[in-house]
């Protein structure tokens, strides 16, 4: 534990997101600086498939995609499950219409690099908004029990809208 905290870096709103590329459940490898001048991205860390609480919240990002398209906005979910993991529970989910991401080799390394990897090996439920510029806009750190609240993240996109 000591270890991870010794290493692990807060990010803030105002910060520049980190890159990274990872390997999706649908998509191949994807990198988040090529969204950069395009899109604004939202980067959901979850802690893992196949649990009670990312059952409820994976889903709704889906069940409000277009939403989402209509704020020029890319979804992005991320845990340390493996790209098996996450094929299997996207079809348990009915399908997804935006990829989850693999966090799972070299394990954690991206939410070690946004501050949210806990002493377990797990991301801690984090939601990211990063606007057009690769700019941090939004951060919401929740508790494992708990979902993010999709309304305050459509309000933060309708902000970068105006």
């Amino acid at each position: 534990m000591a270890e991870i905290q010794n290493r692990l870096r807060k990010l803030k709103v105002g910060d520049k997101a980190p890159d990274f590329t990872l390997e999706t459940h649908n998509e191949g490898e994807l990198n988040l600086s090529w969204y950069q001048g395009r899109m604004n991205v939202v980067l959901a860390f979850y802690p893992g498939d196949f649990t009670p609480n990312c059952s409820n919240q994976i889903p709704l990002y889906n069940d409000y995609i277009e939403k989402f398209n209509d704020f020029d906005c890319q979804v992005f979910a991320i845990s340390v499950d493996s790209i098996a993991c996450h094929t299997a529970w996207a079809k348990s989910l009915g399908g997804l219409k935006f990829p989850l991401m693999s966090d799972y080799f070299p394990h954690g390394e991206v939410a070690l690099k946004y501050g949210i990897l806990n002493e377990r090996g797990y991301a801690e439920r984090t939601v990211f908004l990063i606007d057009k510029n690769g700019v941090i806009q939004f951060i919401e750190e929740l508790d494992y029990n708990l979902l993010p609240d999709n309304e305050k993240l459509y309000n933060e996109l309708a902000n970068l809208k105006s």
